[in-house]
């Protein structure tokens, strides 16, 4: 329950500047120049495929990033950010940097590490299946 309620706290915040969870997700993963190809990113995000097809239908039609054929491979297809997707993921990550701000106000530092000993120990516990992509910050 605590990560549903910080979920749908970050996804209002994120909201409140243009954005969501999604947008979010997709931005950063984009901007921090880890996953371009539309399959590599899925699998990045651990989501399937129409799903995310349909993400980037909306980040598309609102300007945010463009889909173009790999010159690699012809088959792929490459999701770049726009300069209008770069200022908003600029702009939802100040908002995140807040809420992070906000989420760990009264939380030393040693239990913010103990924290996230305890939380990559449950995910490791979940299985292989469900763990995260490797993150960049």
């Amino acid at each position: 329950m605590t990560t549903k309620a910080v979920a749908q706290a970050f996804n209002a915040a994120l909201s409140e500047a243009g954005g969501s969870i999604s947008t979010w997700l997709i931005l950063s993963a984009l901007e921090w120049d880890q996953w371009h190809t539309q399959h590599d990113l899925a699998a990045a995000l651990g989501i399937e495929g129409p799903t995310l097809t349909r993400h980037l239908d909306g980040l598309e039609n609102a300007g945010l990033v463009v889909r173009v054929r790999d010159g690699a491979d012809r088959r792929a297809l490459r999701v770049e950010t726009t300069e209008a997707g770069h200022e908003l993921h600029q702009q939802l990550q100040k908002v995140a940097t807040a809420f992070d701000r906000r989420l760990r106000a009264g939380i030393g530092g040693d239990e913010i590490d103990e924290l996230r000993s305890l939380s990559v120990r449950l995910e490791e516990n979940a299985g292989p299946r469900f763990r995260a992509a490797p993150r960049q910050m």
